[in-house]
């Protein structure tokens, strides 16, 4: 019997409902990945699936004492306490004082085998946790009831990308059942076993994971889009063909006008794909070559090292990733170069004829108190872009706010919704410089591939701070790495070719060569070099030791610096640790090439 199952379920709150007589079976095991277009009803589902609402048709039918947990996408505000007092309040509420040790023992050491897994320091404050770490506790707070299955939405905003692979090795290992809403394609392709796709009120199950789903959704959206031609080429038809005043009430075309009523009836009720993010940035002005260049910066607040002694040119078309752990200074890195705030030593130096456009991850740029279409527009009816006039509405239109919508509140919009509004914002300006502070957060996977697209073909210059591993390698020419201890490192391509330079070490090479058979012509065979000394023998026997030792210690600080706990320790720490790590990089190196000289 399935954990949950979903039999005709609808449920609307005004306008097209957001399930319409759906079914759904969760098999335990599964691990699920919920896709949509924001709106669509994804967390709505979730919160279906966690019986925190309940539908207005059909059933949803539980498998006896099934424990659910789920993660919302923002976490709750106000909280307080202990981490291990927050994480206890997720055991089932029942008197304490009618609990006898034992029971009293187990739940206690429920809460302690959890911060264990988790990595969690049981005495340390909730309040003053980073977003990310946050919502690592309440992810720790639903798994210590146990559950059977775990609903996460969108469980990766908010996380650097040490936290991200953290997260999936362990959901991979945690083994339960799992449904969860991502925009992360990344996530997506290493944890799902199963997708499954809300889309105008109609759940599908492509039993699949990502890659294959892509391909499999590609074709279906063709032949509906060639259906829906046929369709709609027919439909005119007729109605072209009545316009013409036939006399309908003819016994021979009563019927083909009662066949024009049920077309008309079923066209009324389809619900069509959305449309798709129309984006374009204006680029009247070309920059110089040089568009910016920063010589020796530095910059410290209160006694945490931000940067330390940071030099880099950035030149027309270059577009650069900004990555780091949360905290580590990515928005202080972006400031500086934009001359917001001045460095504390060095200077940096801007281009000649820079238009620079900046996306705040706060999107503290939208006035609340303002509707979607003063946010934009800022008192104009028309903008324009690339030399050509758009009509406001029409521009609105393109980032999918519908007529009725461009005049709410942005008080009452979805992150998503958000984040669009704050592109069509920054977009309506021209831009030779685009500064993006985490762009991707809450948008759908469609919008943020348009936006990939978009910026793929932008002509301007580009820094961009982001934790998605996809849209970084797919679109950055070179990263700058922060440490979180001030040092700033740059490397050519994206978050994997970082990976794989890290990673990187020389090829063992053979303690012996092999000895020349007697069957070799005299020809073919090398002159000898001179004979090594007794202490070459002697080093050359005890390099491959010392390789072994050097790439052991470095292997080991590696893993080490991959959890999200290590930048938490005392900056100083951190600081020697990235130094050891470089010393071993060149010694390696020095012992490689010595290893070569002697055996040549």
């Amino acid at each position: 019997m399935a954990l949950i199952s979903l039999q005709d379920v609808s449920l609307g709150f005004g306008g097209p409902r957001l399930l319409d007589g759906v079914n759904l079976q969760i098999e335990r095991g599964d691990r699920i990945g919920l896709l949509g277009r924001n709106g669509m009803g994804k967390s709505t589902l979730l919160k279906l699936l966690n019986g925190d609402i309940l539908p207005h048709e059909g059933t949803v039918a539980r498998q006896q004492n099934t424990r659910a947990a789920y993660l919302p996408q923002e976490v709750p505000q106000g909280l307080s306490g202990r981490i291990a007092d927050i994480l206890a309040t997720g055991l089932e509420e029942v008197d304490l004082s009618k609990l006898d040790d034992e029971q009293r023992w187990e739940r206690q050491h429920q809460v302690d085998k959890v911060i264990s897994l988790m990595d969690l320091d049981a005495d340390a404050r909730f309040e003053v946790l980073s977003a990310g770490l946050k919502r690592r506790v309440f992810l720790a707070r639903g798994l210590v009831r146990n559950p059977d299955l775990l609903l996460l939405d969108e469980p990766t905003n908010h996380l650097d990308i040490q936290a991200i692979d953290w997260l999936e090795d362990f959901l991979k290992r945690w083994g339960g059942t799992l449904v969860f809403v991502t925009h992360d394609r990344v996530f997506l392709q290493k944890l799902t076993t199963r997708i499954v796709e809300l889309d105008r009120g109609k759940l599908y199950d492509w039993d699949c994971d990502y890659s294959t789903f892509l391909q499999r959704k590609e074709a279906i959206l063709s032949a509906e889009q060639a259906q829906n031609a046929t369709f709609d080429k027919k439909l005119a038809q007729e109605e072209q063909w009545i316009r013409q005043g036939i006399e309908a009430r003819r016994t021979r075309n009563e019927g083909r006008v009662r066949a024009l009523k049920k077309l008309r009836q079923a066209r009324s009720e389809r619900r069509d794909l959305l449309g798709k993010v129309k984006m374009q940035i204006g680029t009247e002005n070309r920059s110089g070559r040089l568009v910016l260049e920063a010589e020796n910066i530095s910059y410290s607040y209160d006694d945490k090292v931000i940067v330390r002694d940071f030099s880099t040119t950035i030149q027309r078309g270059d577009k650069i990733g900004i990555v780091g752990a949360n905290g580590s200074g990515k928005t202080t890195l972006l400031k500086l170069l934009m001359q917001q705030i001045q460095p504390q030593q060095g200077e940096v130096r801007h281009g000649t004829n820079l238009d620079i456009v900046y996306f705040d991850q706060l999107r503290s740029q939208l006035d609340e108190s303002k509707s979607v279409l003063d946010n934009v527009g800022e008192g104009r009816d028309t903008i324009t872009i690339n030399g050509r006039s758009r009509n406001l509405m029409g521009y609105l239109e393109d980032f999918l706010f519908t007529r009725d919508r461009v005049r709410a509140p942005i008080s009452a919009l979805s992150g998503g919704e958000r984040n669009r509004l704050l592109l069509a914002r920054l977009f309506a300006r021209p831009a030779n410089l685009l500064i993006l502070d985490e762009p991707t957060n809450d948008l759908d996977i469609e919008t943020l591939e348009v936006l990939e697209d978009l910026l793929l073909d932008y002509e301007g210059t580009l820094l961009l701070v982001s934790h998605d591993r996809a849209f970084l390698n797919n679109l950055v020419t070179s990263t700058l790495i922060l440490d979180g201890s001030g040092n700033v490192k740059e490397y050519i391509g994206g978050y994997e070719d970082w990976q794989k330079q890290l990673d990187a070490v020389p090829a063992s090479k053979p303690l012996k060569v092999a000895a020349t058979t007697q069957t070799e012509s005299k020809a073919d065979s090398k002159p000898a070099g001179r004979k090594l000394s007794y202490n070459e023998k002697r080093e050359l026997e005890e390099l491959p030791r010392r390789i072994e030792a050097l790439e052991a210690e470095q292997h080991e600080l590696n893993v080490k610096m991959e959890a999200p706990s290590f930048y938490q320790q005392e900056s100083a720490v951190i600081t020697q640790a990235v130094e050891r790590l470089q010393e071993i990089h060149e010694e390696l190196s020095r012992a490689y090439h010595r290893w070569s000289e002697l055996e040549a």
